[in-house]
């Protein structure tokens, strides 16, 4: 990733241009991210913006070490020292492919999970999804199910579009192209996850002007 030193960079016309440096897990590149950088570029049509992907873990420690600016990311039990407000909230449904019998069902309940191939993601990971799933198979004596384990999100859904199992994801999966599952509600299971954005607040790029209340904006907008 190129890094401008100092944060205020020259333009060719000798003018200081801000430069912003954001990061974002995958969902926010393509749900979120669009609408901040129109307001952005609406307010300051002169900013020099550069655009990072990664993993939260990833993006977390670009903002500790001044590699990004701003990070749309999943929330974490600790941030550290940085600071985080939350945007949207999305549910985790079943992704099942699309051959299987289960999708003929008018209903699907956590009970009628048994017999089936579980694709889980590692408990190893222990963020809020890998502990309130491990704890719901647990629950109703279905971790003896888990055939397949995974670490991200692309993965299960890989697992699962092969036929090879069924695995809880997130809603933003649907968006997905050339997607061979489909998402279905488990009666029993009733799990969000966050999405948010996280800076430093030492970091005078992010808290300058008003970028962070830009990013508040989204969640009035009801995104």
């Amino acid at each position: 990733m190129s890094i401008c030193q100092p944060r205020w960079c020259r333009s060719v016309a000798g003018k200081a241009r801000r430069k912003i440096k954001i990061g974002t897990v995958y969902p926010a590149t393509i749900n979120l991210l669009p609408a901040f950088l129109a307001r952005i570029g609406r307010k300051y049509p002169d900013i020099e913006l550069h655009i990072m992907s990664g993993s939260t873990n990833d993006l977390i420690r670009g903002l500790e070490n001044g590699q990004i600016n701003l990070g749309f990311i999943r929330p974490v039990e600790n941030i550290g020292s940085l600071r985080f407000f939350s945007i949207a909230h999305e549910r985790y449904l079943l992704a099942v492919e699309k051959k299987s019998a289960l999708l003929a069902r008018s209903e699907i309940g956590i009970e009628d999970l048994q017999g089936e191939k579980i694709i889980s993601f590692s408990s190893q990971n222990l963020s809020f999804t890998e502990r309130y799933f491990a704890e719901k198979f647990e629950e109703h004596d279905l971790a003896k199910s888990v055939a397949y384990t995974c670490d991200d999100t692309f993965s299960l859904v890989s697992l699962v579009s092969a036929g090879l199992g069924i695995g809880f994801a997130p809603e933003w999966t649907l968006d997905l192209p050339n997607r061979n599952f489909e998402l279905r509600k488990v009666r029993g299971v009733d799990f969000r996850i966050g999405l948010g954005v996280a800076w430093s607040k030492d970091d005078p790029t992010a808290v300058r002007d008003d970028i962070i209340d830009i990013a508040r904006s989204l969640v009035r907008a009801g995104w």
